[in-house]
């Protein structure tokens, strides 16, 4: 009868690894067994929770942590795409203009037809989307690039949740499923690393590598994207950090719209609406300011000045006339400073403007 050594499971792993680390083969262990008189069934079987392979064992990593990892793995969504709703709120104060009833009409087809915005600071073009999508109510997700926008950030990643490790869909994906219109917004800034999108905007759908998994786009699915410049770069040094994109990128968008300032008629019933809303009743201060940003806008594309008065900037004003209730107190916040680089005309045009509203407020203080 074989005289067989009893060992303890404590004592058969702290003599494996002793002898050979942490990880071993069945060649070690047959060592093991023949040093110790002992079967090699008996010690594979309390060493069976540290199996790695056939033939392989590693006394770090244990069966269920193994499970626990392809658990993680192959867990959904960190936040389910039908809790939220995406569908952007109404303005009333928007006003149609430009190229808005050509982007409504692409949108409300629900083909797919990649569009480009391209048109200088603070016309409105991101303002025209949101729009064009709630009037549709179709949902919207929009993804601001920077230099820094790289593929984890838009196609997703893995994020630890609760101690667990699990895949999170980035804002592409979740707008490829949900049949969602996705906004590029400054797309010029991108790096190239916004090449990861090359197939969507062919309509082909993406394969996520990381987890295995192609995803197609759901019908309705669109993308746009808006950009200070052609994506050419900024020769003038106005847009810094604009990059030239590359060429076969920007053929995948089939249609570019050029978007300027909006007519005076159309940026008074803009201005109006929001200084209605903020109970601004000053109709002599709005078609003075929209004078003043007109007079700018002309010497700047007549080369006169450097600068130039956004229909942003504008809205701006507005709302610090109704904070501060007196036209030259705001002036000195918002917009001196653009005034001072602006040219001596418009600058004597402002004065005058300023000369002539101070004698309809001089009953308000400066407290």
């Amino acid at each position: 009868m074989t005289f067989e050594i009893k060992m303890t499971r404590e004592e058969i792993i702290d003599g494996l690894k002793a002898n050979y680390g942490s990880e071993f083969t069945a060649a070690d262990v047959r060592g093991f067994c023949r040093m110790n008189d002992i079967a090699y069934q008996t010690v594979t079987k309390k060493i069976k929770e540290f199996s790695v392979g056939r033939g392989k064992w590693n006394l770090e990593v244990t069966t269920k942590a193994v499970e626990n990892i392809e658990k993680s793995f192959s867990a959904p969504s960190v936040e389910p795409q039908v809790i939220q709703n995406l569908v952007p709120e109404k303005d009333d104060t928007f006003v149609k203009f430009g190229p808005f009833n050509d982007l409504k009409k692409i949108i409300q087809s629900k083909l797919f037809y990649p569009t480009f915005i391209t048109g200088l600071s603070g016309n409105g073009k991101t303002f025209g989307v949101e729009q064009a999508c709630a009037s549709l109510k179709r949902e919207l997700i929009r993804v601001n690039i920077t230099i820094e926008t790289d593929e984890d950030d838009l196609l997703g990643g893995f994020r630890l949740v609760n101690g667990a490790t699990v895949w999170h869909n980035g804002p592409v994906i979740e707008a490829l499923e949900r049949g969602a219109i996705l906004l590029l917004d400054e797309i010029d800034l991108a790096s190239n690393k916004i090449l990861c999108l090359q197939s969507i905007l062919e309509g082909n759908g993406v394969f996520l590598k990381k987890i295995g998994r192609f995803v197609r786009p759901t019908a309705g699915f669109n993308v746009i994207a808006t950009a200070n410049t052609k994506g050419k770069g900024s020769d003038d040094g106005r847009f810094i950090g604009t990059n030239v994109l590359n060429e076969a990128f920007l053929e995948r968008f089939p249609v570019t719209f050029e978007q300027e300032y909006p007519p005076i008629s159309v940026e008074k019933r803009i201005l109006g609406g929001v200084a209605a809303n903020l109970g601004v009743t000053d109709t002599n201060f709005i078609a003075r300011l929209v004078d003043w940003g007109d007079i700018i806008r002309k010497t700047f594309y007549d080369g006169g000045i450097e600068e130039i008065i956004s229909t942003r900037r504008l809205v701006h004003i507005v709302r610090a006339f109704s904070i501060f209730k007196i036209s030259q107190k705001h002036f000195k916040y918002v917009s001196t400073d653009l005034m001072m680089r602006q040219s001596k005309h418009s600058l004597s045009y402002m004065t005058r403007w300023m000369q002539s509203l101070s004698c309809q407020i001089r009953e308000l203080s400066y407290d």
